[in-house]
């Protein structure tokens, strides 16, 4: 038998209180005595037919001579009247008279046991729902992280690519692990508390679990979030228990995901909270308070670690940081050679293209690249997964899924595909620009109506400042287009204009390109000083800055857009020719438009 089965359950008592009254009021009746009215008890006693009876305070128990009542039997009750003439009428009937005295034992039990009952039965269904299945006063402050043993975590550092440095880093904590001896001989000690740190998808999770399965050692995972509760008091018995919990299972790893949570700095914000700061109070306890000697690694996760509080972060608890950051195209590589070991491929050497593809997609991003490319290939009845499935998953994941259901009207088509080739003869035309790979007019996501996608040539860490206006200048090719076909622009052009302005305020606040402003940033990245009104402070820089950021702004993004006006001019031919194939194919490839720049060059007899 499960033993989930033989668990008292509160509802158990409710289903026989409910079973015991519906005895009392449907078979009761038809077994025990008859139910007489008053008047004709009375009228019975009248007519000397009653034998005995007993007299309580509510009710007349009684027996009549036989078959005087009927076939309803001889026993009979009924309610007491009061009525100063009855023991008159019974003694002159030569009536033998009882009195009974009535026992509330059972009436005052019940009066105080079943709403006792009630309270504890509702409050056991509300700690299950907060506790998740943990339904006693005694489990509210258990530690609720999931526990996997040696056995159970298969995830070895072979099911991990794309972030070698980090293996290596936390290589030596699996040889502490495993071989403790080594390092206590020369008296080492191995770090407290690591930290990963990235961006979300890079596989901060599946690090820490690879980590255990090949040391081999239980592995404790918890959020940071699953600490705070809305009682004061249970975020830190959980931590206690969770610590306690871990030292009997020593050697082992905890691991704390979004750390952020839970060790968010304190005493920052227009109103404090006491749960999670005395929960990240006792975590900071227990973190001083254990023996690294015992073989109790304490790992958590974060991509916003600039938010932790200090005390988290310095030697002694969090003292190493390990850096899981956005994979290169060699990492990208082997990611996609990890997740794609279940996926049938027509040929490895499209996986390198998406590699290629990709610059900036973390682990996650590429999971779901493949697992994208294996479901089209199986709506298309293909057996493999061939390389026009990968490129189509990257749009979809890129730009959002087709929406050939969108119709527009073919005014609005003309305009969306003069759009995109303005974008694209912009970044063909300026050196430097970064490839086009392909231009489509048809819908995709919440609002694209088109799209150019262009490829880097390789992965860049750093950007000079004539490499963001020519991205600003190749963002505004669409509404200069727009402009010089139609003499006016339409709201097509607004996530160009966003993107395009962001990049204007980086390079004047944060990256010191202004020629005015000087190398000065305006920007900082700490969070925001909170004053005692709870408004945060407004900047360390006075109006009249303010005014010259903005003016500095406008004259960067109008300077880019006269010169794709100016590049489009030139080649207006080419706009509209390359245009109207658009229209006529719905999608053209990065060389097909070269191929109509360099025939419209030929044909005017100069080069661009």
């Amino acid at each position: 038998m499960d033993p989930k089965q033989r668990q008292f359950s509160i509802w158990y008592v409710f289903i026989a209180i409910w079973l015991m009254l519906l005895i009392q009021t449907f078979v009761t009746p038809l077994i025990g005595p008859k139910e007489l009215p008053y008047t004709e008890f009375k009228k019975a006693v009248a007519e000397d037919k009653i034998l005995e009876v007993a007299i309580s305070q509510t009710l007349i128990h009684g027996r009549a001579k036989e078959g005087a009542l009927g076939d309803g039997g001889d026993l009979f009750k009924t309610i007491r009247v009061e009525d100063p003439r009855l023991l008159e009428d019974l003694e002159q009937r030569h009536v033998t008279v009882t009195g009974v005295i009535e026992s509330t034992f059972w009436r005052d039990v019940l009066s105080w046991v079943i709403p006792a009952l009630v309270f504890v039965g509702l409050w056991w269904l509300i700690l299950r729902r907060m506790g998740q299945g943990q339904g006693t006063f005694m489990t509210v402050g258990q530690s609720k992280a999931k526990i996997y043993m040696e056995r159970e975590v298969k995830v070895s550092f072979a099911d991990v690519a794309g972030v070698d440095e980090a293996k290596q880093e936390l290589q030596e904590v699996i040889e502490f692990l495993k071989t403790p001896e080594k390092f206590q001989r020369l008296g080492g000690k191995i770090p407290k508390g690591i930290l990963l740190v990235g961006p979300p998808g890079t596989g901060k999770t599946l690090l820490a679990k690879a980590v255990a399965g090949e040391a081999a050692v239980p592995f404790f995972s918890i959020s940071g979030s699953e600490f705070v509760e809305m009682f004061v008091g249970v975020g830190a018995a959980r931590v206690r228990d969770l610590f306690e919990q871990a030292k009997k299972r020593a050697p082992c790893i905890i691991f704390i995901d979004e750390l952020d949570a839970l060790g968010k700095a304190r005493g920052i914000g227009p109103m404090a909270h006491e749960e999670r700061e005395q929960t990240l109070n006792q975590l900071l306890v227990e973190m001083d308070g254990f023996d690294p000697r015992v073989g109790v690694i304490l790992m958590a996760a974060t991509n916003r670690p600039e938010i932790l509080d200090p005390a988290l972060l310095r030697a002694g608890r969090f003292d190493r940081q390990v850096l899981v950051d956005r994979p290169d195209k060699v990492g990208r590589l082997a990611i996609l050679k990890v997740h794609a070991r279940n996926i049938r491929l027509k040929s490895e050497q499209d996986l390198e293209v998406i590699a290629a593809m990709t610059p900036g997609f973390v682990g996650a991003d590429l999971a779901n690249i493949l697992n994208e490319a294996a479901l089209l290939a199986v709506r298309r009845n293909k057996d493999v997964v061939e390389l026009a499935e990968l490129q189509e998953a990257v749009e979809r994941v890129i730009a959002g899924l087709e929406k050939k259901n969108r119709v527009l009207n073919k005014m609005e088509k003309e305009r969306v595909a003069h759009h995109e080739v303005g974008h694209a003869l912009v970044a063909l035309s300026i050196p430097g620009a970064d490839s086009v790979h392909k231009i489509s007019i048809i819908p995709r996501g919440i609002a694209a109506l088109g799209y150019t996608m262009q490829l880097p040539t390789e992965d860049r860490f750093l950007m000079t400042k004539s490499e963001l206006k020519n991205k600003i200048a190749v963002l505004l090719g669409g509404r200069a287009a727009e402009e010089l076909i139609y003499q006016e622009v339409s709201t097509g052009a607004q996530d160009d204009l966003l993107k395009a302005t962001d990049i204007a305020k980086s390079m004047v606040k944060s990256y010191g390109m202004s020629d005015k402003l000087g190398q000065v940033s305006f920007e900082r990245d700490r969070q925001p000083l909170f004053l005692q009104t709870g408004q945060t402070s407004q900047g360390d820089y006075s109006e009249e800055t303010s005014r010259e950021i903005d003016c500095e702004v406008r004259e960067i993004i109008d300077a880019e857009f006269e010169r794709a006006r100016a590049v489009l001019r030139r080649h207006e031919p080419t706009l509209r020719k390359a245009a109207q194939v658009l229209l006529s194919k719905e999608v053209i490839s990065g060389d097909e438009l070269k191929a109509i720049l360099s025939e419209s060059h030929s044909g005017q007899g100069a080069p661009a």
